[in-house]
């Protein structure tokens, strides 16, 4: 009878318990680490965009000898505790520009200065969204004299 018992095969209960925490701990340290990788890979979407607007801006001014600006965040006025992707709103200005991001997005554009149609003091361009939906608006930004974009607000 005891032979019987020594040869059976499968994990004991104290081996199934030692497993369910390992594989507790590891949960409890990647999760987190996953929900920051993804919101800083949200956050790729604003720095594209905003370069894409920065050279079709300087595009514009080469031709025209003026910047476009004064147009109001775009296609959300207000993105506090909204992390959901909404349709792109063409814009006034950013028509003018050609502008036009692909599909839905997380952030809200505006176009800042150079009163248009005679402006030629430059431009300010910047996204502004709430991916963590803490209530804090996390701003970037870009100006016609820089190709860096800085952050303000938030945290990403």
């Amino acid at each position: 009878m005891l032979r019987k018992l020594r040869n059976r095969k499968g994990f004991t209960l104290v081996e199934l318990m030692i497993v369910v925490a390992i594989i507790g701990i590891l949960a409890a340290i990647a999760i987190p680490n996953f929900l920051n990788f993804r919101l800083k890979a949200k956050t790729s979407e604003a720095k594209s965009n905003l370069g894409a607007i920065r050279t079709t801006e300087v595009a514009y001014y080469a031709e025209w000898s003026t910047w476009v600006g004064n147009q109001a965040f775009t296609p959300v006025a207000d993105r506090t505790g909204d992390d959901q992707k909404v349709p792109w709103d063409d814009g006034e200005r950013f028509s003018i520009l050609g502008f036009a991001p692909e599909g839905n997005v997380f952030f809200s554009y505006e176009l800042q200065g150079a009163s248009w149609p005679v402006g030629s003091d430059g431009f300010t361009s910047r996204a502004a969204g709430d991916l963590d939906t803490d209530n804090v608006i996390s701003y970037f930004r870009i100006n016609s004299v820089s190709t860096d974009i800085t952050h303000e607000g938030g945290t990403f």
